[in-house]
């Protein structure tokens, strides 16, 4: 943790949440790990909120320290719960408030504020936890048969509302039971797991092949999204993940090989070929189909030699933003390899990170502006290689050529250790955070390198809108022709409906400035009012025909999951061709 306060320090919430309390469901993690600012950041945050100490003297209305207890209760039929019971056995079926409650959210900051505020708007009326890809089939055709609604929850990391249950009916909680895996398969370098693997257990198992399958040397799986310690395999392909590494390994959708779903119609197969020339890919129509479809039970991914032992580290300081992104477009695009970590950060991102890595506790901060790097407009650029240990060098020299060729000065590997030892944990500052009306939320889409730099101002100005607000963007997954940008607001802010309004705002302006409205935390039911605007009438129409082909009825994470069921007077179009 962070130096002891010199001065006022904040009553930050540093004991365990109660095992039967609402913080123990909506806080992040590990319940036994804290995390909270600096008092240098906290005195920032004073200045830029318009805050004083008197306003975390108190916390702003409930944390969460008492036992779940709900109002609402279980609607479902009693024969239906013996039904589910004799399918999985009785243990493995649940009415009780604490269990249906801690799969009724995921983790944006709309979720974080209705737990907090007791405002129950979805709640399941059962969690099942299946063992078995048999299980799960039985769930579908028995839910499909009496017209039950049926959810999916994996790791609950999700920040697009796409595993609540608005409707009711069954949510299927995958984290006990539904984790192990099937096969691992050296000679074609690919693992089978069921969906509920979480990415720790499957990460693990790959590292130590050597000793738990008999393997010739140690794999990774390449996938590290933010949420790693609390996402799982099913998650990451349902809604077309990308990890922190992707510029190297590929998003999720570029390591799956195959996937098995239980759906209304019986089971579908995909095929695990590295390559086909059959039609349609089979395998990209079903990633991102979010629990519309069907129900994710097995996938075979490819996985990577683990040679951690060749990886470079670097980070470079820009002068300012355009600078920095035509550098990062000529790493991108000199065809000489891509590093496997790859983050650029705006001026106002960057000034905070630099403080977050204490890089303003150092000498380097003033001598920064004494080289011409000014505070908030200079650029932070870090990363690492991985691969073959020539590869990495090469890959790892080429970066530093082309940032000295754009005026990049180096910090050596210090900020990206400092980084990589938070990369995981700073979601914890968002619990901390908002025990005092401070939200932290974030929005991500993809642009173009033509279109970036117009993306980025406009986006922007519509988060700064709202007054007293710190907007932070980075990319930190690159191909040759763009990015993603990833933003990030902190602001005060405790009412849902006032969430709800801000993020539409800023939805609109990521599709009015002709971006991709996500890169990789999928549509869920938050995104879905835009997504046929997005993708045009026409183009839309392919995806309620595949829903119609699978789910008839609508039983599959209904209540506008990708817009599937959503009214038209509740869509969002913006684009010229959606009349």
């Amino acid at each position: 943790m962070s130096k002891p306060y010199k001065d006022f320090e904040p009553a930050w919430v540093k004991t365990p949440a109660p095992k039967d309390s609402y913080r123990s469901i909506f806080r992040w993690g590990d319940p036994d790990y804290v995390k909270y600012p600096k008092e240098r950041l906290y005195k920032l945050m004073k200045e830029k909120f318009a805050m004083t100490d008197s306003d975390f003297e108190q916390y702003d209305g409930s944390i969460g320290m008492e036992k779940v207890e709900l109002a609402k209760q279980s609607k479902i039929d009693k024969k239906h719960i013996a039904a589910l019971k004799r399918i999985v056995g009785s243990g493995a079926v649940s009415t009780s408030d604490y269990d249906r409650l801690a799969v009724a959210y995921g983790k944006t900051g709309y979720d974080e504020i209705r737990l907090r505020r007791h405002e129950f708007d979805s709640l399941p009326d059962v969690v099942v936890y299946p063992d078995t890809s048999e299980h799960v089939e039985k769930i579908v055709t028995y839910a499909v048969n009496h017209k039950i609604p049926l959810y999916v929850y994996g790791g609950g990391s999700s920040v697009t509302r796409g595993v609540e249950p608005v409707k009711g009916g069954i949510s299927l909680d995958m984290r006990r039971r539904f984790n192990k895996i099937i096969n691992f398969n050296e000679i074609d370098q690919t693992i089978t797991v069921q969906a509920g693997m979480s990415g720790p257990d499957l990460e693990n198992a790959l590292n130590n092949a050597e000793k738990q399958f008999g393997a010739k040397r140690a794999y990774t799986c390449g996938h590290f999204p933010q949420s790693f310690e609390y996402s799982s395999v099913g998650g990451w392909v349902v809604t077309r993940g990308a990890g922190q590494n992707s510029t190297y390994y590929g998003c999720i959708s570029d390591i799956v090989l195959s996937q098995k779903y239980a759906t209304p119609i019986g089971t579908i197969q995909t095929s695990c070929y590295p390559r086909e020339a059959t039609g349609p890919n089979l395998n990209q129509i079903m990633m991102g189909s979010e629990g519309t479809f069907g129900v994710l039970t097995e996938v075979t991914l490819k996985v990577f030699r683990y040679m951690p032992e060749n990886r470079k580290r670097f980070s470079y300081i820009f002068k300012d933003w355009k600078t920095a992104r035509d550098a990062a477009r000529e790493m991108m695009q000199c065809e000489a390899g891509y590093s496997s970590v790859f983050r650029l950060s705006d001026p106002e991102e960057t000034n905070l990170m630099l403080r977050l890595y204490n890089v303003d506790e150092t000498p380097l901060w003033q001598l920064l502006t004494i080289a011409g790097y000014k505070d908030m407009e200079r650029c932070l650029f870090l990363g690492f290689t991985d691969g073959e240990k020539g590869f990495s060098k090469n890959v790892a020299k080429n970066v530093k050529k082309i940032a000295r060729r754009y005026g990049g000065m180096s910090l050596t590997s210090f900020v990206t250790k400092s980084w990589e030892k938070g990369r995981f944990t700073d979601p914890y500052l968002r619990d901390t955070l908002l025990d005092f009306g401070i939200m932290t939320d974030t929005l991500e889409c993809t642009v173009n390198w033509s279109n970036m730099g117009r993306v980025h101002e406009e986006v922007r100005n519509v988060c700064h809108a709202l007054p007293n607000t710190i907007v932070t963007t980075h990319m930190s997954h690159c191909y040759p022709q763009g990015a993603n940008l990833y933003f990030i607001f902190i602001t005060r802010m405790d009412s849902s409906k006032e969430f709800k309004r801000y993020h539409a705002t800023i939805m609109d302006a990521i599709q009015k400035s002709g971006a991709s409205m996500s890169h990789h935390h999928g549509i869920g039911k938050m995104f879905a009012p835009w997504l046929e605007g997005q993708l045009g009438r026409n183009e839309y129409g392919i995806i309620k025909a595949l829903k119609n082909y699978f789910d008839k009825t609508y039983v599959m994470n209904p209540g506008g999951t990708l817009g599937l069921d959503l009214k038209e007077k509740d869509k969002r179009f913006l684009r010229s061709d959606i009349q």
